[in-house]
Order: C-alpha cells, then structure tokens, then sequence
C-alpha cells in the first residue's frame, strides 16, 4: 500500500480577529509547525511590507514551515467580472498578496476563483465569466511562478458563483502559463454533495486538503469526526489515489474564545487524523 504520513497543519484563519505574530508562538507550543497563514488584514496586513517582514522573522525564528497562504477573497475582489476595471483591481490585490506570501516563504497560495456572490448567471454569462477568470489566473498563476509559488485553486461553496468542482476542473484545464494545482475543502464539497467523486476528479492536481467537517447544514468548519464526513473513508480515498500533499485543518475560532481552548480543539483533530492514517499502515 502506498499510505504515508502527510504532514497535517493548521490555517491561522481560526484567529483571524487576532494579530498573527501575537498567535504563532502559542500555535507552535501546540505542536503545529506546518501552517497556512490568513490573509485577513487585522490577522495580517499582507499591504504592509514591515509587517510581513516581522511576521517572517518571526516564522524563521520558531522554525515553522509556512506550507500555504489563503490569498483574499470577496464580493469585491472579482476576476470574473465584466468591468474590466473592476477586474484588474482584483488582479492587482491578487498579486499583492502573492508577493507578501512570497517574502512569508511560503509554498502555496490558495485561491477562491470566484468572488464570494451567490447565484448562477444563465449559461452564455457564466462562461463569458469563466473566461474572464482564466485570463484573470493565468496572469497570477505566472507571477506565482516567477515567485517559486504553486497557484492552489479551492473548490468553492455550492451556492457561489463558481461552487462545483466541473467549474474548478474547466479551470485548471484553460490556465496555460504555469502548472497550477487544487485544494480540496471537505466542508465545501461536503455541503455541494460532491465529497464521493471529488477526491478522484482532483486527483491529479490535489496539492492540500482544507480538514473540516460539518452537519450538511452550513459552513460549520468543525474538528473533523464532529460531522456527517466518513473520515476513514476518506483517509482511505486520499491513499488510494496517492494523496502526497498535506493536510491543513481549518477550524472555526470565536473573536472571544480562548486561544488555548481553539487549539486544543485543533489537537484533538490532529490525533483523530493521525489515527486514522495509522490505521491504514
């Protein structure tokens, strides 16, 4: 059997009310030294150069490996639009965030590829904005390599724009500049009804999983094993397919709760992970 250990990390995105730096050391102790790092300005201000700086030097200094950073993602922020201003000004903050994931280290950045809008335009709009976003990609996917970053692109939730994996694959398939790869969020193919065939349809592309479980109901990101996912069965599906990427949990974090209470939250998903990938040894 093909099964190893894939390295398993946590999304800072679970603290993003807090200051990044103020969290790392904390995220360390507990054991996380692989992380995906959240764009979310009060977390970091990737248009702040002295402050990704100092969130460098800081992830150098506890050794951590910053695997990916969640590039920014809104209504607002969109490579599919028909304005063409409105476009390029998505592009430009794309690329922002590139550059400072670069000065972070990093050696992923994950993208939505559409704007976080409800609704399916009827089917001579949508792929005018399916085109859009591929030319939009290309030009980000092409800076990300000339910046040593892989462009991961993340299946959406179902009720966006662009939320079911055949949109993801048309994608992937129409990018020509540099080998772009996927990340997988359970939660979102979980909620789309999609889990089942996912893990194959990506299979060749799949860098990362975003870990998160939830009822079916909303976008609960909870420990997974708190949810409806079948984890063994998954766990099983990512080794059958020669899953080599890395498994990043993103959790829910209250703006009040405790850091010390969200991450022993992240913990006990970790041991739940690292269970199940023992068991298939």
């Amino acid at each position: 059997m093909f099964m190893k250990t894939w390295p398993i990390g946590l999304s800072t995105g679970c603290f993003y009310q807090r200051g990044f730096v103020d969290v790392l050391e904390q995220i360390r102790n507990s054991g996380f030294r692989v992380i995906e790092i959240c764009s979310f300005p009060k977390h970091l201000d990737y248009h702040r150069e002295d402050e990704v700086e100092r969130a460098a030097m800081k992830i150098r200094e506890l050794d951590m490996l910053p695997f990916s950073f969640h590039a920014p993602f809104a209504d607002h922020i969109d490579i599919t639009s028909f304005d063409s201003g409105v476009r390029e000004a998505a592009v430009q903050e794309l690329l922002t965030a590139c550059r400072a994931a670069a000065v972070l280290g990093v050696r992923h950045v994950v993208l939505h590829p559409g704007p976080e809008r409800s609704g399916r335009p009827p089917s001579h709009e949508f792929l005018e904005h399916m085109k859009h976003a591929a030319v939009s990609l290309d030009r980000v996917a092409r800076v990300c390599c000339d910046l040593g970053i892989e462009l991961l692109l993340e299946n959406m939730l179902p009720h966006l724009l662009f939320g079911h994996v055949s949109d993801m694959m048309y994608l992937l398939g129409e990018i020509r500049e540099c080998n772009v790869g996927a990340c997988l969020d359970t939660g979102h193919a979980n909620l789309a009804g999609e889990l089942g065939t996912t893990i194959h349809t990506l299979s060749g592309h799949l860098k990362m999983l975003h870990v998160n479980d939830n009822r079916r109901d909303t976008d609960a990101h909870l420990p997974p094993g708190e949810g409806l996912i079948d984890w063994p069965w998954l766990v099983g599906e990512l080794d059958k397919y020669h899953f080599a990427g890395s498994l990043i949990l993103e959790l829910s974090g209250g703006a009040n709760e405790p850091v010390e209470v969200v991450l022993e939250r992240a913990t006990r998903a970790r041991s739940y992970l690292e269970g199940l990938t023992l068991s298939l040894a």
